[in-house]
């Protein structure tokens, strides 16, 4: 059976992964969180052995982890883990700042342990189908993407996701990954360059971080893609956020909106709110991440790909900040 052990739970997707991870018949081998007061009432809540030092968490020969604390802390969880020689899935983005987020890499494939990043949306039926189409040369020559991640300001949930000296960022480090990565793989490279604006007129008066952006991606070919980040949803919305894109080709176009499966629920559990259905994209996600580290093979989505990502928020934010195109700065040995 396979051993997961989870490092962090600050991340609002452990409650999902945790269940996933159990649903797919691997044990838990328990949890790790620099705040131990979080740590053991997220450990009692959903059973789960609660760690105090994270060496005697890699003690416990847990097979892999799942990485889920604030994103300044990404970096050094997955050294030590690397070090004990254990697979990593780690939440996205991969870290504060390129340095750090390089180094994730790194130190993973000089261990030889998988790393895998996490990117439920590539496991959505409709994206793969897109990206199906235009590997296929089904569109023609591709030209251009549009998309939106628009959200909720996490606040609610886990307000440190509006902490620049924890999660890199505000808006654009917590929503440009998403579809950014989405579109380097159906475009199947990475970009060139990033140019982008942010703002913070929505919730001004409450966090530091922009809470809105807009990014341009200029990929080797010409072709190219924007995409809304913003936190722009009032805190009551009924979701935490959207994925819609749309990609152009020489020979048509195609629309995706990848969270529309959902159900309207009116009380109960909650007096309004959207419940989604189908086929489980956490699960999925999962579900790769066992068979990886099982037959000791390199993850669909890999450290490179959550690097790739992460550069682009990075770049981004460097550019909102100077007004001018930022150059990708892939490391040229990691290129895809």
């Amino acid at each position: 059976m396979t051993r997961i052990g989870i490092l962090g739970v600050a991340h609002m997707h452990i409650d999902a992964y945790i269940e996933n991870v159990r649903a797919a018949g691997a044990d838990i081998v328990g949890a790790y969180d620099w705040d131990g007061e979080r740590g053991r009432a997220w450990c009692q809540r959903h059973d789960v052995r609660f760690f105090a030092d994270i060496s005697a968490l890699l003690d416990a020969a847990p097979d892999g982890v799942i990485i889920c604390s604030e994103t300044s802390f990404h970096r050094q969880l997955a050294e030590h883990a690397a070090q004990a020689g254990v697979g990593v899935l780690c939440e996205k983005p991969l870290g504060v700042g390129r340095a750090d987020s390089a180094a994730i890499v790194s130190a993973c494939d000089r261990a030889g342990v998988v790393l895998m990043t996490a990117f439920p949306m590539r496991f959505h039926p409709a994206v793969a189908r897109v990206h199906r189409l235009v590997s296929e040369g089904d569109l023609g020559r591709l030209r251009a993407f549009t998309g939106s991640n628009q959200s909720v300001m996490p606040l609610l949930e886990r307000s440190w996701f509006a902490d620049r000296r924890l999660a890199g960022g505000g808006a654009m480090m917590d929503h440009i990954v998403h579809l950014a990565d989405a579109f380097c793989w159906i475009a199947a490279a990475a970009p060139v360059s990033v140019y982008a604006v942010g703002n913070r007129i929505v919730h001004a008066d409450v966090v530091t971080v922009e809470t809105g952006g807009l990014v341009m991606m200029t990929f080797p070919d010409g072709s190219f893609a924007s995409m809304d980040c913003s936190w722009s949803r009032p805190l009551s919305y009924p979701t935490f956020g959207e994925a819609r894109f749309s990609v152009v080709g020489d020979l048509g176009t195609v629309e995706v909106d990848a969270l529309s499966q959902r159900l309207t629920q009116f009380g109960g559990s909650r007096p309004f709110g959207w419940v989604p259905w189908g086929p489980s994209l956490n699960q999925a996600m999962i579900d790769e991440f066992l068979a990886a580290i099982r037959e000791q093979r390199r993850p669909a989505i890999t450290g490179t790909d959550g690097l790739i990502a992460t550069l682009v928020a990075v770049a981004a934010m460097e550019s909102a900040q100077s007004g001018q195109p930022v150059p990708l700065g892939l490391p040229a040995a990691m290129a895809p």
